[in-house]
């Protein structure tokens, strides 16, 4: 009998689950841009403990293992900026990213009163930005990360959350 993949709030014992999962998932996007310095590479872990202790941190579980987690929070204007999707590669192309995105917005809505959503990805990563445009996103602009990689931001209003989760 196969393990469902749940989802749920990252805890203090999931920190390091997590920066393991992440080094290991954001391999490919360093490979990309031949770039082993972006951010998600480079990021202790004090502060990601510090993230799962302030920020909203969500994370999919198979029985006791970590294999995807999601951050976000809200910013001052009540944009729910949303980051460092990641999930496993075994478990990658069967739709859980998009579970982690879609409990983000939703999470970051009813708890932290999001009316939109930003979130960013490299300008190279065609399977990130169409996971993201599928569910919504739209180009609102570009940006140089401090890493030097070339972002591409997006956007969607938090009312749209509910129609393309129901198309």
């Amino acid at each position: 009998m196969g393990m469902s993949v749940t989802i749920s709030a990252a805890t203090a014992q999931d920190v390091e689950q997590i920066f393991r999962l992440q080094y290991l998932c954001f391999q490919r996007e360093a490979e990309l841009y031949d770039n082993y310095r972006i951010a998600p590479l480079v990021q202790s872990l004090d502060s990601l403990r510090a993230e799962v202790a302030d920020d909203l941190v969500l994370v999919a579980r198979l029985g006791d293992e970590v294999v995807g987690a999601v951050r976000g929070f809200t910013d001052a204007d009540g944009t729910g900026l949303i980051g460092k999707l990641c999930v496993h590669p075994r478990l990658q192309g069967h739709g859980l990213g998009a579970r982690l995105l879609l409990a983000a917005e939703s999470a970051l809505a009813a708890e932290r009163s999001a009316t939109r959503f930003r979130l960013h990805s490299g300008h190279r990563s065609e399977t990130n930005l169409r996971l993201y445009r599928k569910a919504g996103y739209a180009q609102v602009g570009a940006v140089t990360g401090a890493d030097g990689v070339q972002m591409v931001l997006l956007e969607k209003d938090a009312a749209e959350r509910d129609f393309v989760a129901s198309a």
